[in-house]
């Protein structure tokens, strides 16, 4: 990298400075930024001066080189990436872009630790110790990590000590700050923002929002869950009777972005990982930075992994939560691509990284019940309503399918000149519709009933079938026909059709010819 200045001040020391915290470079005094030589004054002295006042603030040795250009001379000095931390004046700063800046606060400590070969997640937290920590997290860890393949059976037996020195997790006989946040059932008491917050939005009101809190062994698979269940699982049609559920999301694509988001943010930071349902996408949220030098660029092609807390990382690959390191956002755009959605937009605001979900459903029309009490009511009425009107309607075509030959075969020989053919279809499509339409308000009134007893997610109530149609409703509906499934036998409810049908039957509503069907 080359910077231009037209003449020497001191505050050239904090561009040198900047230079050599990050990637190292040339600044470049007597030019302009058009890379025109306009003179650097007293060179020859410049370069005399330079190397001594250079190395005295900031404890770096340049190289220095005279260049002429008719008849102007300039210096260019050479700044080389320093290992070591370097402060001018008691402050660092580091080069960003065409840019120098102070590093102040977490970045600066994070800065020093990684200077030195540290990371913020391998400091040691004296105070701690392994019987403060969450038993039921060590037997998620066991048992997710021996299903995946990266446990083996003989480690099953280590002691909650040993299992933490397996996994790396202490520093000079001390339990790490990885441990604490893996493990300990309150992180938050060693860092302030370990913990998640999940909110609802409908527009950009928020209408709910929920908090997961505890060791993040326990609440990664419960973020996931509590999300789908909630929020992102959506009826998509029904075979039979059953309604099939679908997710809104790639289920993949979103475990993938919380899990990265727990694994790479930045624990220093008071806010939480934030995850923003809106109506057609899902915003993952987190504190951190790209390593130095990188760019959104970078993420998107094949590149080695830089995890921010490695031991964190180090833990989650074992217990199979994320796959090889560097693979998350090759895997999430898969994900994405496979369910045929939009693929994912990936941000790095100041001091932030996000993860953009695409879904082609509008979220916000599907939810409802146990998305708080705005809005709630509403969507989760049209999930019961649809789902009711959904079920009624192939329970109804179910039954009249099944007892509808066997009643035509025998109306057809004996009352084809008395009936028409025409009518006779048009008087089954009537039936056939009002024994769903009576089914489904009988369905839909029992799973309203069903959502103020329960506090659930409202797509599993639709999902649901009461086991019992209360009695009076659609006409005594036989049981065959409240589970979807045909009579038994359609030609033994056939055989209790009058042989002739008296022509004054013929003009009756076919709701009450429906309500006529034998229990």
């Amino acid at each position: 990298m080359a910077d231009w200045k037209g003449q020497w001040l001191d505050d050239f020391l904090i561009n040198i400075c900047g230079l050599a915290n990050a990637r190292g470079g040339t600044l470049d005094i007597g030019r302009d930024n058009d890379d025109e030589v306009i003179g650097a004054g007293i060179a020859k002295e410049m370069l005399k001066e330079l190397p001594n006042v250079i190395r005295l603030s900031l404890g770096i040795v340049p190289s220095l080189e005279a260049q002429d250009a008719n008849g102007r001379q300039c210096i260019s000095v050479g700044v080389t990436a320093s290992g070591m931390p370097v402060s001018y004046r008691g402050r660092h700063y580091i080069q960003d872009g065409s840019a120098t800046r102070p590093l102040i606060g977490p970045e600066l400590d994070d800065f020093i630790l990684r200077r030195l070969g540290r990371t913020w997640d391998g400091r040691p937290i004296p105070s701690a110790t392994v019987s403060d920590f969450d038993p039921s997290a060590f037997r998620i860890f066991r048992e997710r990590a021996l299903a995946s393949g990266h446990l083996r059976k003989a480690d099953m037996a280590l002691s909650d000590e040993e299992f933490i020195e397996s996994l790396l997790l202490t520093e000079g006989g001390k339990l790490t700050r990885a441990a604490v946040l893996l493990f300990h059932p309150t992180p938050e008491k060693y860092a302030s923002g370990a913990y998640v917050k999940v909110g609802y939005y409908a527009s950009t009101e928020l209408v709910h929002e929920d908090e997961f809190r505890g060791s993040l062994i326990s609440v990664a698979d419960q973020i996931v869950d509590k999300i789908f269940a909630t929020y992102l699982r959506l009826a998509s049609g029904n075979k039979g009777i059953t309604l099939e559920m679908v997710d809104a999301i790639p289920r993949p694509a979103l475990s993938e972005a919380i899990f990265n988001a727990i694994v790479h943010r930045d624990y220093a930071s008071v806010k939480p990982i934030q995850i923003k349902i809106f109506p057609g996408r899902v915003i993952v949220v987190n504190q951190g930075r790209l390593p130095e030098t990188w760019t959104v660029a970078n993420l998107l092609k094949k590149h080695r992994s830089r995890p921010y807390n490695p031991k964190i990382a180090h833990a989650f690959y074992r217990a199979g939560f994320i796959e090889t390191w560097g693979s998350g956002i090759d895997r999430i755009t898969e994900a994405c691509k496979a369910a045929r959605k939009r693929e994912p937009l990936f941000e790095v605001p100041p001091g932030e990284f996000s993860v953009k979900i695409y879904s082609d459903t509008i979220i916000g029309d599907e939810i409802g019940g146990s998305s708080g009490d705005k809005g709630g009511e509403s969507t989760g009425d049209k999930i019961i309503e649809s789902s009711g009107d959904k079920l009624g309607e192939s329970i109804g075509e179910n039954i009249w399918d099944g007892i509808g030959e066997s009643i035509g075969d025998r109306v057809e020989g004996k009352s084809e000149k008395k009936i028409g053919k025409k009518k006779q279809k048009k008087l089954a499509k009537m039936n056939r519709r009002n024994i769903g339409e009576g089914i489904g308000d009988t369905i839909g009134q029992a799973l309203e009933k069903i959502s103020e007893l329960r506090s659930g997610s409202p797509t599993e109530m639709a999902a649901e079938i009461p086991a019992e149609i209360p009695s009076g409703q659609a006409s005594e509906i036989p049981t065959e026909m409240a589970t979807g499934q045909a009579p038994e036998s359609p030609s033994e409810m056939a055989t209790e059709i009058p042989a002739e049908i008296p022509s004054e039957q013929v003009s009756e509503s076919p709701t009450e010819m429906a309500s006529e069907i034998p229990s």
